[in-house]
């Protein structure tokens, strides 16, 4: 769990400097971020998903994104020191954490 955390906040953090749409103000913020966002994806994800599931069978599973990006949103309204511009970035910076995210667990996480 903290190391997936970590890795998620790795993933953040370097979203945050290829985007110049998300401001996060260090490293511990996106430590915070990944925290917030955890919680929010263990409280709300899966229930989300069952609400959402004729959407997600349309698109092939492709709303997934719309979700993943929506509870980014919630964390950023959540958070003063994670600010995201448009609702588009939140999108494009979902998709982006979710394959950075990916890679780094299968190089630093292997079998898990």
């Amino acid at each position: 769990m903290i190391t997936n955390i970590l890795l998620l906040s790795i993933s953040i953090f370097l979203v945050s400097k290829m985007m110049s749409g998300i401001h996060l103000k260090s490293f511990w913020t996106a430590v915070v971020v990944a925290i917030v966002y955890s919680i929010a994806d263990i409280l709300l994800y899966w229930f989300l998903v069952i609400i959402s599931m004729p959407l997600i069978i349309l698109t092939f599973g492709l709303f997934v994104f719309v979700l993943n990006a929506f509870l980014l949103w919630l964390t950023d309204q959540l958070l003063d020191d994670f600010e995201i511009e448009s609702f588009g970035t939140t999108l494009v910076a979902s998709f982006i954490i979710t394959v950075i995210n990916l890679v780094l667990g299968w190089i630093f996480l292997p079998g898990a």
